[in-house]
């Protein structure tokens, strides 16, 4: 979406098409489900864990950090990553709402 048109959405659909667009990638997915499993590492670990290189993966968390998903904090030469849970919660809501609605209006449709 050009950088024009999103002055036309409201605020709250353009912060979630940003978190939606940075899980948009199965690497990216990968590394949230790593972070979920080892709760906080280092890049060098999600590398090791994944078959991408090094820079592939530095341009992934940033991108994951970026959208907030994800927190990255200074201890020594490394970031130490791990899961940044506002950020999810705000999908976490989104998602909640489709199946509230959904719940409530049982229909068929088309």
């Amino acid at each position: 979406m050009g950088i024009t048109k999103t002055d036309r959405f409201t605020e709250q659909q353009n912060k979630l098409a940003i978190l939606a667009k940075a899980l948009g990638h199965p690497a990216r997915i990968a590394i949230i489900e790593y972070l979920l499993k080892v709760d906080t590492c280092i890049c060098g670990d999600i590398v090791n864990e994944l078959p991408l290189a090094q820079p592939t993966v530095s341009q992934h968390l940033k991108e994951l950090k970026n959208a907030g998903l994800i927190k990255g904090n200074f201890e020594g030469n490394s970031i130490c990553y791990c899961i940044n849970e506002s950020g999810f919660e705000k999908i976490k809501g989104f998602f909640q709402n489709i199946s509230n609605h959904l719940d409530k209006n049982k229909k068929q449709c088309c």
